[in-house]
């Protein structure tokens, strides 16, 4: 059974910085590219982030480059986002998955506000 946990998510002031974290399990986790998405409030699901299996290459939303970083790592089933600089049009619901997964977690809050 697939699961997906984020976690680091909290409220944060304009300018600063989140760790996010995805624990997975129940699929090879080192076969597949991942991603981190979010939710805005009022708004469509989107993708921030994808990284590929290996970690070699990674991609981002043109919203986010230059101040969020994707990483995985294989060994623990992980795949974690940086959060620099943050704005308050980053709050939102964020949530990983593999590109094609169906299966989602809960999502973690992330809230950028003075």
């Amino acid at each position: 059974q697939v699961q997906l946990v984020e976690s680091g998510g909290g409220l944060v002031q304009p300018g600063g910085s989140l760790r996010l974290s995805c624990a997975t399990s129940g699929f090879t986790f080192s076969i597949y590219a991942m991603r981190w998405y979010r939710q805005p409030p009022e708004k469509e699901r989107e993708v921030v982030a994808t990284i590929s299996s290996s970690g070699g290459t990674t991609l981002y939303a043109d919203s986010v480059k230059g101040r969020f970083t994707i990483s995985r790592d294989n060994a623990k089933n992980t795949v974690t986002l940086q959060m620099n600089s943050l704005k308050p049009e980053d709050t939102a619901i964020y949530y990983c998955n593999r590109p094609t997964g169906n299966n989602w977690g809960q999502g973690i809050q992330v809230t950028v506000s003075s």
